[in-house]
């Protein structure tokens, strides 16, 4: 008999622990909209964008005005094969110029989101360990990492806001 009750509370402890978790979540996307501050860094991301976009469109000019010399030399039969040579080297060498220049844009437009995010995206994380701290929660996720969310779990996004004194 005392071992079916020992069994019994053993059995009853995950069951205790479960009911007092308290689990949020957040919507980042509704938080990041209500932000101030986000739609002038998007400015600032696309005038980057827009200024490597005209470099960009610069080079593959170059680069099709290269190719269509190359091609003229091709039909001229009197054009030597050095001439045509050198000329398909510079498109390599273009063209190799335009893929570097177009991995390297994007991955400074990335680092400069990246950078102009972060402050943003600390104090977003700060205001949830502080409502998680103030109101017990067991764990805060955000929404969009969850696969399931059950009835049981609180929506923290309107805290979340609150604390970041967003008005939206």
């Amino acid at each position: 008999m005392l071992k079916r009750i020992i069994l019994l509370a053993i059995l009853a402890i995950p069951f205790i622990s479960i009911a007092q978790t308290k689990i949020g979540v957040y919507n980042e996307d509704s938080i990041y909209n209500s932000i101030p501050e986000i739609s002038k860094i998007e400015t600032q991301l696309q005038e980057k964008s827009k200024m490597y976009d005209i470099e960009i469109k610069k080079l593959q000019e170059e680069l099709q005005k290269k190719y269509t010399e190359y091609q003229a030399s091709e039909k001229d039969p009197s054009t030597p094969v050095s001439i045509k040579e050198r000329r398909i080297q510079e498109i390599q060498e273009l063209d190799t110029k335009y893929q570097q220049f177009i991995v390297t844009a994007e991955r400074d437009i990335r680092q400069q989101q990246q950078e102009l995010l972060a402050p943003i995206h600390d104090k977003i994380i700060q205001a949830v360990k502080t409502i998680g701290k103030e109101n017990k929660f067991t764990a805060i996720f955000p929404e969009s990492t969850a696969t399931y969310i059950g009835e049981d779990v609180i929506d923290i996004t309107p805290l979340v806001k609150a604390k970041l004194e967003l008005n939206k």
